[in-house]
């Protein structure tokens, strides 16, 4: 599983001229998962982005929670972070997990930041998105199961 988390000032997610998610300060996650995903990799990094500590405190140091901010979350689906693109110019995705299946994660992995009382919008999964933010910072980091 990855997920870009990007601290924003704003974010929103727009499809058909309707804006179906928007967030203000707080974070906004580009989520992708790859085949072999479980459970286990959803709860790894729903616990990994809910303590990420990447606000800045009085003193100007990167040590506050999205909690600590009253920050809230705008979660877009994006199968394109598991893009192949060792061989030739045209990418391949055949790391990137089944439409349905993503699918049921991406609405899990939504619930679990919910449960842990974020306020978490969405986009559509698989929808085509038009995605407006303001990146604070910028401060933007990649988290990739693999390495936590």
């Amino acid at each position: 599983m990855r997920v870009v988390v990007q601290r924003v000032k704003y974010s929103s997610c727009t499809i058909d001229g309707v804006v179906t998610g928007k967030c203000d300060k707080g974070f906004m996650l580009l989520i992708g998962f790859k085949t072999t995903d479980t459970l286990r990799e959803l709860e790894k990094c729903a616990k990994k982005v809910s303590g990420l500590r990447i606000f800045e405190d009085e003193n100007g140091k990167m040590n506050q929670s999205l909690k600590d901010v009253s920050g809230t979350i705008l979660a877009i689906s994006q199968f394109t972070l598991y893009a192949d693109c060792k061989h030739g110019n045209r990418p391949g995705f055949s790391d990137a997990m089944e439409f349905h299946k993503a699918s049921e994660y991406y609405d899990l992995f939504v619930k679990m930041l919910r449960d842990m009382d974020f306020h978490v919008e969405v986009g559509i999964f698989g929808a085509d998105m038009k995605i407006e933010l303001l990146n604070d910072g910028p401060v933007t980091i990649l988290l990739d199961t693999d390495n936590l």
